[in-house]
């Protein structure tokens, strides 16, 4: 998030006049500070990744057109984190008249107390200035949600307070009417309970506020964002069809197309403790992206973005432990940590019913898939028979969760002898001790995937030989 800039001075809405500020329709500021960074050629979406040539164009196209977006998309799939990119789209200050209880613009109040206090204040009437962030509101629809919560109730403190059942000053304004000028956000909509979602029908299209028996006309300016699952797998609910109507644009998600999307969402969102090399984070997407197309996982499901993002913070975690056994002051992430991953990540996974008891054994073979196609992507074409003839001559190699990378790397045969290993770093970009155990091991264990060397793993140890 960019770091704020101080709120304008600017106190009254007689200085504001003054001042020359112009008021704007929410979606026309959308629409024009969008135009400004497209013009600029700034990119309006950071750190969204493999939605370049796809989703983000028809998102621009309903934002330049003024649309309610619905974005429809599997788990995992950036939805709520694009939502909440297009917050940043609105300017960073905007004027509000103090204390009032939608945020109106000084220059349009829209509630009856707002206007009365217009009416008596003049000019005088006290600004205060609210920062985009406090502009976008986000509610997880949940089955327990009331009406009061997204559109408002009578308030009975108010009631008790004098104020007559009639009053438009008794009702308690909920969520959508609370973010005039603002964004909210429903995620995952269809488990709004169906009277709910009628509910807010009339706020969307008609901006009046139906509260108990009491209409108020009031010209409220929200957008409104939604996320959901796809109807052929949500069976919890559904999105109906006069709200699905409502919304002008229905935008259909997707999990990243390219290998090296999929690996840029892993390295932004990861939260690692340890160094995670470049190719372990290629064979952690290319394993998400195998259970994608397995017939043995329920692809209803998805297999979401967040299953490589906690496979590399699983690795980085099992490389720092390792450093704090072995006394290692830089701990780097090696293939052998990849066990770990399985074992951890298996129950993020939905498999085919018919699949029961055979869940880690497709894991594996998946993640051995996934190693392969690395090995030949990353180092291909690098003479490796001089290693595979020493370990036929006997050589053995030794790593494992409790091998340092130092004592691995003085165990490698023909240390020194050739230039294989160089070869090796060079590809992989592989110059600390870390890196370079984790270049061989990668090398290691494609021989093996290849049948050209043997493998043993017992009690933490894995030693590659005949």
């Amino acid at each position: 998030m960019s770091t704020r800039t101080a709120a304008p001075t600017i106190t009254t809405v007689g200085e504001l006049r003054a001042a020359g500020h112009e008021a704007k329709p929410l979606r026309s500021e959308l629409r024009d500070n969008l135009l400004a960074r497209l013009r600029a050629g700034e990119d309006p979406w950071p750190g969204l990744h493999g939605y370049e040539d796809s989703v983000i164009p028809q998102v621009e196209r309903a934002l330049l057109a003024g649309h309610d977006i619905v974005l429809l998309g599997e788990r995992g799939q950036g939805k709520t984190r694009l939502l909440r990119t297009i917050a940043g789209l609105l300017d960073e200050w905007t004027p509000v008249i103090a204390g009032s209880e939608l945020a109106e613009h000084p220059f349009d109040p829209i509630t009856h107390a707002s206007r009365r206090r217009a009416t008596e204040l003049g000019d005088d009437l006290p600004v205060v200035w609210r920062h985009r962030d406090e502009r976008y509101v986000e509610k997880l629809a949940t089955p327990d949600t009331s009406v009061a919560d997204l559109i408002g109730d009578v308030d009975p403190m108010k009631v008790a307070e004098g104020r007559a059942l009639g009053d438009p000053e008794t009702i308690h304004f909920g969520l959508i009417p609370r973010s005039h000028r603002g964004i909210v956000t429903i995620n995952e909509l269809p488990d709004l309970a169906e009277r709910i979602q009628v509910a807010m029908l009339n706020v969307m299209e008609e901006r009046d506020i139906q509260v108990r028996g009491y209409v108020l006309r009031l010209p409220l300016d929200v957008l409104v964002l939604a996320s959901a699952n796809p109807e052929d797998y949500t069976n919890r609910g559904r999105i109906i069809t006069p709200l699905k109507d409502r919304f002008g644009a229905e935008i259909r998600t997707h999990y990243p197309r390219e290998l090296e999307a999929e690996i840029a969402v892993t390295r932004q969102e990861a939260q690692l403790v340890a160094q995670v090399p470049d190719h372990l984070l290629e064979i952690l997407a290319r394993f998400t992206r195998n259970l994608r197309e397995s017939s043995a996982v329920d692809q209803r499901s998805g297999v979401s973005a967040r299953f490589a993002i906690a496979g590399a913070e699983t690795i980085a975690a099992s490389a720092l432990h390792r450093a704090a056994v072995v006394g290692e002051d830089d701990p780097v992430a090696r293939v052998v940590d990849l066990e770990t991953a399985v074992e951890v990540l298996g129950g993020k996974i939905e498999f085919d019913s018919g699949e029961e008891g055979r869940e880690l054994e497709i894991l594996t073979h998946l993640l051995r898939t996934a190693v392969a196609d690395t090995v030949r992507h990353l180092v291909r074409g690098i003479d490796f028979g001089p290693l595979v003839r020493a370990i036929e001559d006997g050589a053995e190699i030794a790593t494992g969760e409790l091998v340092t990378a130092r004592d691995f790397l003085d165990g490698l045969p023909l240390l020194g002898e050739s230039d294989l290993y160089d070869e090796v770093f060079e590809r992989l970009d592989a110059t600390s001790e870390g890196q370079r155990a984790a270049a061989v091991e990668l090398a290691l264990e494609g021989l093996y995937l290849a049948r050209k060397i043997g493998k043993d793993t017992a009690g933490g140890e894995t030693v590659y030989g005949q």
